[in-house]
């Protein structure tokens, strides 16, 4: 018999290779509204987002735990391998508050027949999306 992957105290943490941690921290501080719980020494930083940990850490060289694993910041913003995605309420709203923050959008936000959303990157580049959904009669007319 298979045993059940635990999910009693278990706890996501998202892990994000950045070339500066206190930029980064600022920009997930600042612009996002996450809270900062923990740092070390300056090549990483623990901070609590939207139910999560997010854990922000320099590049580095394998170790033996992961040794052929090399962590670096993305080398091509135009090229993503993953994307942290914010449902929020209202996107237009959310963009309006982000852009005032300091967060640059690759576009304003754009509708599609169910979901509004807007793509920005992390000063790492590192994309991100805010999306709405759109309510049901909104979506029909969409």
């Amino acid at each position: 018999m298979t045993q059940p992957f635990p999910v009693d105290g278990v706890e996501l943490t998202i892990l994000l290779v950045v070339s500066d941690v206190e930029r980064s921290k600022h920009f997930y501080r600042d612009v996002l509204g996450s809270t900062v719980y923990r740092e070390y020494g300056g090549s990483s930083c623990v901070l609590q987002f939207q139910g999560s940990w997010l854990l922000l850490v320099t590049g580095g060289d394998p170790t033996p735990d992961k040794p052929t694993v090399t962590f670096a910041p993305p080398s091509d913003p135009d090229t993503a391998t993953h994307e942290l995605t914010l449902r929020v309420p209202d996107c237009r709203a959310a963009y309006e508050t982000l852009r005032s923050r300091g967060a640059v959008f690759l576009t304003p936000p754009v509708e599609s027949g169910w979901e509004t959303r807007a793509f920005f990157r992390d000063p790492d580049g590192h994309l991100l999306e805010i999306s709405s959904i759109k309510a049901p009669a909104d979506a029909d007319q969409g």
